[in-house]
């Protein structure tokens, strides 16, 4: 079988080559100065990256799943309480749950988005239910507008994983927010592949409370304000400086990735639009979907086979996720979630990123229509 050029899923190379030198002045301003743990390029960042989501503030950490883990330390919940989220998603977020002794309790997900159903949130809600973390996947943002009326009635915390999503904008009760600053806490990752990735591992917590953010600062740094003095329970989860530094520069250029992204989903669905047994991305009306995956969904057929097919042709091709939390051995649970399960069987996601060619669009899509019946 014929393979083609070399198509990435996600290229870093090129997008850092047209960034480089920005990048490498700032990596050597760290090295300079020998900060590489909480030095200004630290702050700088968290300054930047606060300006640019309308002043929510920001705490940077090592990775988004310490982000989630930290911003559930900062709600003081007690080991039983239950955490309402998405099954389909990536482990993370049911990890940290059990990790502090708390209950994942998953509510299915809608058809069109892949987002958790608001519908469903209300009758898994318990005397027990003390935060529900909506997932916003693909880089579309939940219906926060429902989740947080939701939230609101029921005195229940909203923290947002936002790893997939980040700058994307959200009508939130009649004004646009940056999706991440809409509920609690917001949480999201800077791995690699984000929408916005460092050079290694990174994440950060956003809050628009004062109260809270000075309680997340101190978890981050053992629960510490004072070196040496610690007033509660913290960790070791700290952005170190020179990956401060490259998403410093990186942010700079968040808007045009986005762009980026936006214009090739739109080539990818102008080609796909003669397609009848795939559904192609759903974009909501009240928020921006900023196109961290491409997801597809196949209508009927054999999915697996089909991904198979586009990796024989040379073409990567990834399935985000192959198996929902609820039915993953260390969290399995009894329930009613058929639209997670069905789903997890059908969808596949094509290369996207900020580099991608019209060209190997079209060889993408004409091989896909090869295989689609």
């Amino acid at each position: 079988m014929e393979v083609s050029r070399n198509i990435q899923m996600v290229d870093l190379k090129s997008q850092f080559k047209k960034i480089e030198d920005e990048v490498m002045k700032e990596i050597k301003n760290v090295i300079d100065t020998t900060s590489f743990i909480n030095g200004p390029a630290v702050k700088e960042f968290e300054g930047a990256l606060s300006e640019y989501l309308w002043g929510a503030k920001v705490i940077g950490c090592g990775n988004g799943t310490d982000a989630l883990q930290i911003a559930l330390m900062a709600l003081d919940l007690k080991p039983g309480d239950e955490v309402i989220t998405t099954p389909f998603t990536f482990v993370a977020t049911s990890e940290v749950i059990a990790l502090l002794g708390l209950k994942p309790v998953f509510v299915d997900i809608l058809e069109e988005g892949y987002l958790i159903d608001p519908s469903k949130i209300e009758a898994a809600i318990t005397e027990k239910t003390k935060v529900i973390i909506p997932v916003h996947l693909y880089g579309q943002v939940c219906d926060m507008n429902s989740i947080m009326d939701i939230a609101d009635k029921h005195g229940i915390s909203v923290v947002e994983d936002n790893a997939q999503a980040i700058g994307a904008s959200y009508k939130f009760r009649g004004e646009w927010k940056k999706s991440g600053s809409i509920g609690h806490i917001g949480c999201t990752s800077f791995f690699p592949s984000k929408n916005l990735g460092c050079y290694g591992d990174g994440g950060a917590i956003i809050t628009e409370s004062d109260e809270l953010a000075a309680k997340i600062r101190m978890i981050v740094n053992h629960g510490s304000k004072v070196k040496y003095y610690h007033e509660i329970i913290g960790v070791n989860s700290r952005l170190d400086s020179i990956q401060a530094a490259v998403l410093k520069v990186k942010l700079k250029h968040l808007d045009t990735y986005g762009k980026a992204r936006f214009e090739a989903a739109s080539y990818y669905n102008d080609l796909l639009s003669d397609v009848d047994n795939i559904v192609t991305p759903f974009a909501g009306e009240n928020s921006e979907h900023v196109f961290h995956q491409y997801t597809l969904r196949l209508k009927s057929g054999d999915r697996n086979k089909i991904v198979q097919g586009m990796r024989d042709f040379g073409i990567p091709c990834m399935i985000y996720y192959p198996v929902p939390l609820h039915q993953q051995d260390a969290y399995k649970q009894e329930g009613n979630l058929p639209i997670s399960e069905k789903l997890s069987e059908l969808v596949f996601s094509l290369p996207m990123h900020t580099e991608l060619k019209k060209e190997d669009q079209y060889y993408i899509i004409e091989n896909l229509k090869k295989l689609i019946k």
